[in-house]
């Protein structure tokens, strides 16, 4: 947030994605002020869990008022009715996260395994985890670093493994490569693939 990295993104996204994108915000500050009401009040993982689909349909919001090309969705056949429409959509979580009552409800599953979780419902070929780390070296990276390192969230793993689409890392400052990225079907020309047991 309040980064050139953001409007590059939602910038490029928007130019290039074709109805072929979703965007699943993370919480930003929003999850912060959460995560300290919490600290605060005590309330439990499920409250904050609840309050934290919130701050990410917050952040939502906000992306889609730093970008009016970009248009929000709540459920599976209004991100498919944008798509139909060439548009890129911002997913705004909580209605459909909060009817599934078997997804954790804790802070070791946030927007990164709810990525995941959208990719697999939606039949997705590729999934682009952005963080503000560099990405360089190796083609490929083990899950299972990345969540030692806080890099994703606990239940990461469990969200990608045995998925058809490909899990791929990569540099909040790549924005600039995104259309050689769509264009060439997702080869690995930035980032690195994160894998299961590499």
């Amino acid at each position: 947030m309040g980064t050139p990295s953001l409007i590059g993104w939602l910038d490029a996204l928007t130019q290039f994605g074709d109805g072929k994108v979703v965007i699943v915000p993370g919480g930003g500050v929003f999850a912060d002020a959460v995560r300290d009401a919490q600290a605060k009040t005590g309330i439990d993982d499920v409250t904050a869990h609840q309050m934290a689909l919130v701050a990410m349909d917050q952040y939502a919001t906000l992306m889609t008022g730093l970008n009016a090309d970009l248009v929000m969705a709540s459920s599976e056949l209004e991100i498919a009715e944008c798509g139909w429409q060439h548009r890129a959509v911002v997913w705004k979580p909580s209605l459909m996260v909060l009817a599934d009552r078997d997804l954790p409800m804790n802070w070791d599953f946030t927007s990164d395994s709810l990525a995941a979780w959208l990719a697999a419902k939606l039949n997705a070929v590729h999934l682009l985890v952005v963080k503000s780390m560099d990405v360089m070296g190796a083609e490929t990276v083990d899950v299972k670093d990345l969540i030692f390192e806080g890099v994703v969230d606990r239940c990461f793993e469990s969200f990608i493994a045995q998925k058809t689409f490909k899990t791929w890392l990569v540099s909040k400052n790549e924005f600039i490569n995104i259309n050689q990225l769509i264009t060439h079907q997702f080869r690995p020309m930035m980032g690195v693939e994160i894998v299961v047991g590499s």
